[in-house]
């Protein structure tokens, strides 16, 4: 290497170790300065304000998760609770702490609607819907048992009221704050209702089986008829509804195929079957549905 390159590498080394060689780094950390002396400039301010509203709805939208997984595992004990209806002497009893225990799922469902309050729901809605579904499920289910036809929507969201205490500042700083208190409501969206009907067809269906199991050759005839009057009505929908309806109806039609079936063993065997082995009626047979078929 000529002595020229030498000293030309020497001193960039030079430079280098002093700091000098890196103009980059002098220029972003001048800029940094720069920016933190000077105002944000309207670009910067207005994504500041974009990512405020981001962070704000990201919030919420995780609160609207843990409260609709809290309303999912209530509605899910409670429908527990319901299914021993057919083997306990008192069901009234079971009835009762049902109610008890959807009216805390109702309170969850409050804190749902206060999140949801000055919001449009459906940029929310992927958030609390499965719990939504699964309360639907619930209280159609309650609903059955007490009166043997299927609850409205009407019905659902009527329960869904609720009142709000809040406290409302005074025009005088030296006046006490006076309680105040507002109306919240709550909409079951009709593909929500919708789909915790669709949901409901299996719970009967496990009715059936208990109460077969417990001698009971009443309720599975009234089970059918009632499934069938869903089915139908879920025909009528076609691919016009929700895609998630379509997706359900398979599981719906194969619960009232194994509940006909059922049916059909018990009034032409049933006076030949012993008691004790009524719920074998269900696992006699098995049922094969064509996804594209259905129940005919």
């Amino acid at each position: 290497m000529s002595p020229w390159r030498r000293g030309y590498w020497r001193e960039a080394s030079n430079l280098i170790k002093k700091g000098d060689g890196c103009p980059r780094k002098k220029a972003d950390a001048a800029q940094d300065r720069d920016a933190g002396d000077k105002p944000p400039t309207p670009v910067i301010a207005a994504f500041k304000v974009f990512q405020h509203e981001l962070d704000t709805k990201h919030d919420k939208y995780e609160r609207l998760v843990k409260i609709s997984r809290d309303v999912t595992i209530e509605s899910k004990r409670t429908i527990f609770l319901l299914h021993r209806v057919t083997s306990v002497p008192n069901a009234e009893e079971i009835l009762n702490e049902a109610e008890v225990k959807l009216d805390g799922v109702r309170q969850k469902i409050g804190q749902i609607a206060e999140e949801l309050r000055g919001e449009d729901i459906y940029q929310f809605h992927r958030a609390f819907t499965p719990g939504i579904q699964e309360y639907v499920e619930a209280v159609s289910f309650l609903h059955y048992i007490r009166h043997r036809s299927l609850i409205s929507l009407e019905e659902i969201n009527a329960s869904l009221v609720f009142m709000r205490t809040e406290e409302v500042g005074a025009q005088d700083a030296a006046e006490t704050l006076l309680p105040g208190t507002h109306v919240l409501t709550f909409q079951v969206t009709p593909s929500d209702y919708l789909l915790g009907v669709a949901d409901l067809t299996g719970e009967l269906m496990r009715m059936c089986i208990s109460s077969v199991g417990n001698g009971d050759i009443d309720t599975p005839f009234q089970l059918s008829q009632f499934l069938r009057q869903i089915h139908d009505g879920f025909s009528y929908i076609g691919n016009t509804g929700p895609y998630e309806v379509s997706k359900k109806l398979h599981t719906l039609r194969q619960s009232l195929a194994k509940v006909e079936d059922a049916c059909y063993a018990l009034r032409v065997r049933g006076s030949e079957i012993p008691k004790h082995m009524l719920a074998d009626v269900f696992s006699s047979r098995t049922t094969l549905i064509d996804p594209e078929e259905g129940v005919v």
